[in-house]
Parts: structure tokens; C-alpha cells; sequence
């Protein structure tokens, strides 16, 4: 007895080892199979989630327009400064750029153009930007109405030139380019949004097929039994379903009315 018992634990011993593996490993190509199979829902999950990113683009998000404005920050009169290094002008551009963070320009601004906004508020609308190896600042403001963001891009030109003359006792700085009204929004960016909402429906839905086949662990053919258990099958018990379970009983039930009617 001791002897057949060891046998068989030898015999089941592969099928253990391989059913422990088997829980480690993932079938790529099993895998690649399901995705394919659920085709229809990975591509209906990504058109539903693009057609939501749209119209949360189109129905919630407010369009920002830019306008900008620019001004040369070394006067005609300033030759030495203008005949030194690239360091120099740099540091006299930050300077300038410094300009843009007082309180009496932003306030010179928003008396002027009597807008309702505060300090903080404007200076999350500025922007003050110096392309490398230039003496021009872009003064540029995002608002949400095209006409007020080059509006106020340009008085804040006028005021900051005026500021620099009178407070650093130079001459004012030159406007080099007066800010257009912008005809299209720079965000939200529709499309954008749109292809980020279908990619991210898709991934999602694949995400949820591949979890599904992960956590899966029935045996659904012979093969697979073989396959996971190295076990044999020696017979399969078809199930009926429900549909063909109902045909039985109809079947059934017409002939039980028939021999009713006959005798």
C-alpha cells in the first residue's frame, strides 16, 4: 500500500508543478486572443469617452485668447549700454522685466481700463517673456474675451514704458509691436482633448478585459485542463442551455396537447 501510495503522489507530482506555474506565467497569446474578441467593446468605450471629452471641451471649458504686445527696454540715448556685452543687457532686461511686478503698474492698468480685477488676478493673466540674445520684452495676456486680452497687453506697454521713464530716469522705452485682438482661443485644445479621451477609453476598456482574463481561472475546454493540470479527460457532459432546455419543454408540452386532442 505504501509503495502504490508514493506512485501516485510521483504520478499527480508533475501536474502540481505545472498547475503552480501555470499561476505565475500569463498567456500573451491567449491574451492578444481576448482583446481581439472584445474589439466591438474596447473601440465602443473609446468613442463613448471621446464624445464626453468633447463636450466637456465644448459645454464646460471657458476658450482663453492671447495677445501680445511689445517694447525695445534700451533707448536711442543709452549708447554706452547699448555697446555692452550680451551680460550687461541681460541684467538690465531682467531689470525690466522686474518693472512688471510692481503694484503701481498693475494699478496704473486696471484705473485705467477700470477692470474688476484684482493685483493677484492680473498678475495670473501676465506674462512677461525675453527671447534669448534681444533687448524686447513680449508682454502677453490670457483672458477669456479676445478683445480685453489685447487691450489690456497694450496698456500694460503704455503704463510699464511710462513707469521705467519716470521712475528710473530714463527715457521711455520704445513700443516696438501694439498686441492684435487674437481670432483663435489657445485652449482648451479641442482636438486635443477629443484624441486624449479616445485613447484613454481604450486603454481602459482593454484594462478591464485584461483583468477579467488574469482573475479568470476556470477551465472552460478539455484542452485547457490539460494544458494548466496535465490531467487527461477522459469524457465530457454537454450542458444544455437555456434556450435549448425551453425548446425541449415546448417540445414536450405540444405533445403531451396532442395526444389530449387525439384521444
Amino acid at each position: 500500500m505504501a509503495d502504490k501510495k508514493k506512485q501516485m503522489d510521483e504520478q499527480n507530482a508533475p501536474a502540481v508543478l505545472v498547475q503552480e506555474d501555470s499561476e505565475e506565467t500569463i498567456d500573451l497569446i491567449e491574451l492578444l486572443y481576448r482583446l481581439l474578441a472584445n474589439w466591438k467593446l474596447i473601440a465602443g468605450s473609446a468613442i463613448a469617452v471621446a464624445i464626453v471629452a468633447a463636450l466637456v471641451t465644448l459645454l464646460l471649458m471657458t476658450p482663453k485668447y492671447e495677445a501680445t504686445s511689445t517694447i525695445y527696454v534700451l533707448s536711442r540715448s543709452d549708447s554706452a549700454i547699448n555697446m555692452s556685452d550680451l551680460q550687461i543687457g541681460t541684467a538690465l532686461t531682467s531689470d525690466y522685466i522686474k518693472v512688471f511686478d510692481m503694484w503701481e503698474v498693475h494699478e496704473g492698468v486696471i484705473s485705467n481700463l477700470n477692470l474688476p480685477y484684482n493685483y493677484e488676478e492680473m498678475r495670473g493673466m501676465l506674462t512677461v517673456t525675453n527671447d534669448a540674445d534681444t533687448r524686447m520684452l513680449d508682454i502677453t495676456i490670457t483672458s477669456p474675451s479676445a478683445e480685453e486680452a489685447a487691450m489690456i497687453a497694450n496698456e500694460y506697454a503704455d503704463v510699464a514704458s511710462r513707469y521705467i521713464e519716470e521712475t528710473m530716469s530714463t527715457d521711455r522705452p520704445n513700443i516696438m509691436s501694439t498686441a492684435l485682438v487674437p481670432v483663435n482661443p489657445v485652449s482648451p485644445n479641442k482636438t486635443l482633448n477629443v484624441l486624449l479621451g479616445f485613447v484613454l477609453g481604450g486603454i481602459l476598456a482593454a484594462g478591464v478585459v485584461v483583468v477579467r482574463t488574469i482573475m479568470d481561472d476556470k477551465y472552460k475546454t478539455a484542452e485547457e485542463i490539460r494544458k494548466y493540470t496535465g490531467l487527461i479527460t477522459l469524457a465530457t457532459v454537454p450542458l444544455e442551455g437555456p434556450e435549448v432546455a425551453r425548446d425541449k419543454a415546448r417540445e414536450k408540452n405540444a405533445g403531451r396537447t396532442g395526444r389530449r386532442d387525439r384521444a
